[in-house]
C-alpha cells in the first residue's frame, strides 16, 4: 500500500539511496586496503577498524530509509512480493532486481557480521568476499536505474566510487600476487572504471528527462470505480493512476440524478513533484468523463478519460489525457 506520493518522499528516496551507495563503496575500499594490510602513520589499525565498521551500520541504516520511502511512494508503485523478491519488478526489473538482491545480500551479511565469533573464521572471511557482489549490484541499480544517473553530478560520483574500489583493488592484487605494483596501475584500473560508468550512464543506460507537470500529455490509465447507488442519485467515485510521459494520480468523484447531472469534483496530482490541478467534471461519458482544472498558477487544462472496466470488482484500463486550455 502506498501512503503518500509527496515529493519529500521522492526526494528522501533518492538521497538515501545515492548516500547508502557512496558510504558503501568507502567501506568497501577500506576493506580492501584492510584486507591488503595497508599502514598509514596518522591512522592506526584499530581507528580504521572503527570506521570500517561504522560506515557499515550507516549504510545499513541509510538502505533501511531507501527501500522504506520507495515502498510508500506511489510515484514509482512497487508491491510488497516487488520489492521482496529479485526480477519480479513491473518496472525496470533487471536493475531493481540486482538492487534487490543486493540488500538482501547485504542483510544476511550483516547476521553473519554480528555472530562473527560464533562462526568458524575461515566461513567468515569467505562470506565477507560476498560484499564485492554486494558493490557490484548496487553499482549496476545506481548507474542503470538511478533516476540522475545521467547528470554530470550523479555520473561524477559513480565514477568516483567506481575508480576508488578499483584502484584499492589492482593494490591488492599486485600486492597479494607479489607483481610489481606502481601507482600508474591503480590510476589505469581507476580510469577505467570511469569510462565504463560515463559510457553506461550516457549511452545504453541514458535517462530519458520527463516534463515536470507537463500540460500537454497522453498517458495509460488504471484504476477502480466505485459505486454506490441511492434511491434517486448515484454517487461514483473513480481513482486512478496515469503512467507515460506524466505520471499522475486521477480522482475524480461523479454525483449523478435522475434529472441532471451535478457539477463535480476532479483532482489531477502531478508526480513528482505532488503538484495539483483542481477543477469539475464538465460532461460524463458511459465509461469516461471531459473535465477541467486550475493549477497554482492558475493555468488551465481541459481533462479526458476514457476506460474500460476489467472485471467485476471495478478495476479499469483506459487512457488520461491532458490539454492546455
Amino acid at each position: 500500500m502506498h501512503l503518500t506520493s509527496s515529493p519529500i518522499d521522492w526526494y528522501a528516496a533518492r538521497a538515501a539511496g545515492i548516500a547508502a551507495y557512496l558510504v558503501l563503496s568507502g567501506v568497501v575500499t577500506i576493506g580492501i586496503l584492510m584486507g591488503g594490510k595497508a599502514r598509514s602513520r596518522r591512522w592506526p589499525r584499530f581507528a580504521v577498524e572503527d570506521v570500517h565498521r561504522f560506515g557499515g551500520l550507516l549504510v545499513g541504516t541509510l538502505l533501511t530509509i531507501h527501500v522504506l520511502t520507495v515502498a510508500i511512494d506511489s510515484f514509482l508503485p512497487f508491491s510488497l512480493q516487488e520489492l521482496v523478491f529479485p526480477f519480479t519488478e513491473h518496472y525496470r526489473p533487471l536493475p531493481m532486481g540486482l538492487g534487490i538482491a543486493a540488500a538482501e545480500l547485504l542483510l544476511a551479511l550483516a547476521v553473519t557480521n554480528h555472530y562473527r565469533s560464533r562462526v568458524p573464521y575461515r566461513l567468515w572471511r569467505r562470506a565477507h568476499y560476498l560484499n564485492f557482489a554486494v558493490w557490484i549490484g548496487a553499482t549496476a541499480h545506481a548507474v542503470i536505474m538511478g533516476t540522475d544517473r545521467s547528470a554530470p553530478w550523479m555520473i561524477a560520483m559513480d565514477a568516483a566510487a567506481v575508480g576508488a574500489v578499483l584502484a584499492a583493488l589492482a593494490w591488492r592484487i599486485g600486492r597479494a600476487r607479489s607483481m610489481a605494483w606502481t601507482p600508474a596501475t591503480s590510476l589505469l584500473a581507476a580510469g577505467a572504471g570511469v569510462v565504463i560508468v560515463a559510457f553506461v550512464a550516457l549511452g545504453p543506460a541514458a535517462a530519458h528527462t520527463k516534463p515536470w507537470n507537463a500540460a500537454r500529455f497522453s498517458d495509460r490509465l488504471s484504476g477502480k470505480i466505485l459505486s454506490d447507488q441511492g434511491s434517486s442519485t448515484s454517487i461514483v467515485s473513480m481513482a486512478g493512476t496515469g503512467a507515460g510521459v506524466q505520471t499522475v494520480l486521477v480522482r475524480a468523484d461523479l454525483l449523478l440524478s435522475q434529472i441532471s447531472q451535478e457539477r463535480t469534483s476532479l483532482q489531477i496530482e502531478y508526480l513528482p513533484s505532488g503538484d495539483t490541478c483542481r477543477g469539475t467534471v464538465d460532461q460524463v461519458h458511459s465509461q469516461g468523463f471531459e473535465g477541467h482544472c486550475a493549477m497554482a498558477d492558475g493555468s488551465q487544462r481541459a481533462i479526458h478519460a476514457q476506460w474500460t472496466l476489467s472485471s467485476g470488482a471495478g478495476d479499469l484500463s483506459g487512457v488520461v489525457s491532458s490539454q492546455p486550455r
